[in-house]
């Protein structure tokens, strides 16, 4: 069975860095399409990254040129460098990946439990 595992999350200030991890069993990172979501209390959840088959990326707006999606196939694992945080960043980050594809055309199969990121001054 497949399982994705988030790490990495914690409390930050503004502008500040943070790096989160996905570790799967059951799958192999690079395989199909990954991709990362946040959900704050109140709000839906958001695809925040994705990447695919090729390595090709995207980024929902709030967080393009500030987020970087990548993969450590090596070592398989998924990552989701944060850098000028913001308080509006603050949210519950879960790690996804698709069941088959190398495109993110189709929905989320896999999906972590999450790791909280709460930025705040």
């Amino acid at each position: 069975q497949v399982r994705l595992a988030e790490s990495g999350g914690g409390s930050a200030q503004p502008g500040d860095s943070l790096r989160i991890s996905c570790v799967p069993s059951g799958y192999s990172v690079g395989t199909t399409c990954m991709g990362w979501f946040r959900q704050a209390p109140g709000k839906e959840r958001e695809k925040v990254a994705s990447i695919d088959f090729y390595g090709g990326t995207v980024y929902a707006e709030a967080v393009q040129g500030r987020f970087t999606i990548s993969e450590d196939v090596v070592n398989n694992k998924l990552y989701l460098q944060m850098d000028s945080l913001k308080p509006e960043d603050s949210a519950t980050y879960t790690c996804a990946a698709t069941t088959s594809g190398r495109r993110c055309l189709g929905s989320f199969d896999y999906w972590g439990q999450g790791t909280q990121v709460t930025v705040s001054p």
